[in-house]
């Protein structure tokens, strides 16, 4: 991988929710700013929650994203690596994307090398302590058994189904997501720690999920970042030679930095 070109990271889009209006909208913006790093960019990676939703059937995939869809096929088609992360709404995708856009998929987190530096990536759904109900409702999702028996279910009804606890699910955590309560009540923080005992040698720990732009010292070698969402923040992540700083889409595709410095 070149040192002049940059990997860029963002997660959350959500695209499906809170209706077909405010979600073509912000497909667009999530376009034109993959059209704008795509001339720079060594790989891109999407750290789930792409979609509100998605379940492929065998022969169905949900209705809509096609600008995204196109345009991910295009940058991969010139030989830019897309990586897609599975996020906590969006678990449910198998190989429609890797077989038809060509994106590389990612179910755990993983570590990447730039110019000298290590940086663990993943959605952060179900790491860290306590949420004792999701990680358990998490494994019963990923149960190939569960999944067996909702594709059973009409596309029509399992969809609207799904959708609806969607957003009941993204709905419940919204207060929480908007405030930041300090480093000892980050439970993804919390994670960076105990992960760092054993690799102590990552430089930085970069998670979405959370749905707050963060940038936070773990110690002087490694911080933690979540790319935050784009639905309120419009953030993202940009690494090159220097190291990785958080930054804001704006409209006009000007970037100013948004990092929460502690």
């Amino acid at each position: 991988m070149s040192e002049t070109k940059k990997i860029y990271l963002a997660s959350d889009f959500h695209l499906g929710t809170p209706n077909y209006e405010a979600s073509l909208k912000r497909e667009k913006a999530v376009v034109q700013w993959l059209e704008t790093v795509r001339h720079d960019a060594a790989e891109i990676y999407l750290v789930g929650d792409i979609f509100d939703f998605w379940f492929e059937y065998k022969s169905v995939v949900p209705k809509g994203f096609i600008r995204l869809l196109g345009k991910l096929a295009e940058i991969t088609d010139s030989g830019i690596p897309v990586h897609v992360f599975t996020g906590n709404h969006d678990m449910w995708m198998f190989g429609y994307l890797t077989h038809e856009v060509g994106v590389i998929m990612h179910r755990e987190p993983v570590v990447i090398n730039h110019c000298g530096k290590a940086y663990y990536i993943g959605h952060g759904d179900g790491l860290g302590p306590g949420d004792h109900g999701y990680k358990f409702i998490k494994k019963v999702f990923a149960n190939p058994v569960c999944q067996w028996l909702f594709a059973r279910i009409h596309p029509n009804a399992g969809i609207a189904v799904a959708n609806f606890w969607s957003r009941r699910s993204r709905q419940s955590g919204q207060e929480k997501d908007k405030i930041f309560l300090g480093k000892e009540k980050e439970w993804l923080y919390a994670y960076c720690l105990e992960t760092l005992k054993s690799s102590p040698g990552i430089s930085c720990f970069i998670f979405g999920h959370r749905h707050l732009p963060l940038n936070l010292e773990i110690n002087a070698q490694c911080r933690y970042i979540n790319l935050g969402d784009w639905i309120t923040h419009f953030t993202y992540a940009r690494i090159d030679s220097t190291g990785i700083e958080l930054l804001n889409y704006e409209p006009i595709f000007s970037a100013k930095s948004t990092s929460r410095l502690e």
